[in-house]
């Protein structure tokens, strides 16, 4: 989709060295002491996990990351996926790492706590059907399951529940069971269909996004804001005043959403009073949020993918901001 406000703007970090003092002298025994915390520190640290530099299906990656269209803790393996035209990026523990097969285009990626839904084209190493259609995978992309479509329906208007795996699209073109631009939900793993009428959605949409348990809660960024829907699709309300919609996100209690009107915003929007609050984000010029996740089993973690191709990264909710790729580029 073509993004009209977006001028790539560049970043300056600032590096900062230390230098190197003489190590004081300890005893055997404190040394044995002060190793003996140092592992248990380890073991007991969310940071210390590695699973996937340990997965037989990763190899460490230092190429170009960009045509990103999603991202997500899928498995709830505690780091973040990203979902490239030329497959899945995850990085772990300030390092990134790529799968070694089914490097596919993956449009309208969607993470859930078993693995993950995805549309899309098969890469150059894969011999499924173009267009995807549905698929989804419980193995980190090993496999792909068929779940509608396959052959027939790219979709890049899809999201799909963290937990409840409903599935909400908007249909780009006549398929054997959805009209052309009509909106369709699934709340069994697309064994059936029901089409909505998202009375109120008349946008350029860019995102969507289903509640992690309850599948009455969809929301949607599009060109003139950001819309929300308590009734399975059936009627959007427009909750933003001015601006671009950019993003959206929703966690169990809230709808995380990103705009753009000159400056870019992040919104923390809550489901059961409507009460907003706005989450920092770091400067940046003539750029926006385009996708968001957060950390299912740490709120604070959070990363998004910019319009300009960077990627930021979060452990303290926002208060800091780490840029770990710019320009596609890994930092």
């Amino acid at each position: 989709m073509k993004k009209l406000w977006i001028i790539a703007a560049g970043l300056t970090l600032g590096l900062s060295s230390c230098g190197q003092n003489e190590e004081p002298k300890v005893t055997e025994e404190e040394t044995a002491v002060e190793e003996q915390n140092e592992q248990t520190e380890s073991q007991n640290t969310d940071d210390n996990k590695e699973i996937i530099a340990n997965h037989d299906f990763f190899e460490p990656f230092d190429g170009k990351i960009d045509h990103i269209h999603g991202l997500g803790y899928a498995g709830n393996q505690g780091a973040p996926f990203f979902a490239a035209h030329d497959g899945l990026k995850v990085y772990e523990n300030g390092k990134w790492y790529k799968t070694k097969e089914q490097n596919n285009d993956y449009m309208g990626f969607n993470a859930t706590k078993a693995g993950f839904y995805t549309s899309g084209h098969p890469g150059q190493d894969s011999n499924l059907p173009n267009p995807l259609g549905i698929k989804t995978s419980t193995d980190n992309g090993q496999t792909l399951d068929k779940i509608a479509l396959e052959g027939e329906t790219d979709f890049h208007v899809m999201g799909v529940g963290y937990e409840n795996q409903a599935i909400f699209v908007m249909n780009p073109h006549k398929n054997s069971i959805m009209k052309t631009e009509k909106f369709y939900l699934s709340e069994d793993n697309a064994n059936s269909w029901q089409e909505v009428q998202a009375n109120g959605l008349k946008d350029v949409l860019i995102s969507v996004a289903v509640q992690p348990q309850k599948v009455d809660y969809l929301a949607a960024a599009g060109q003139q804001g950001i819309y929300l829907s308590k009734d399975k699709g059936e009627n959007f309300e427009k909750i933003t005043d001015s601006g671009q919609g950019t993003s959206v996100f929703f966690t169990n209690d809230s709808l995380i959403y990103g705009t753009y009107d000159g400056t870019a915003k992040l919104v923390k929007h809550s489901l059961s009073d409507g009460s907003e609050t706005e989450i920092p984000l770091p400067k940046m010029e003539e750029d926006a949020v385009m996708y968001f996740a957060q950390n299912p089993q740490n709120e604070k973690e959070m990363t998004f993918v910019s319009f300009n191709g960077n990627i930021y990264y979060t452990k303290d909710s926002g208060s800091n901001w780490d840029l770990i790729v710019e320009a596609g580029n890994p930092m």
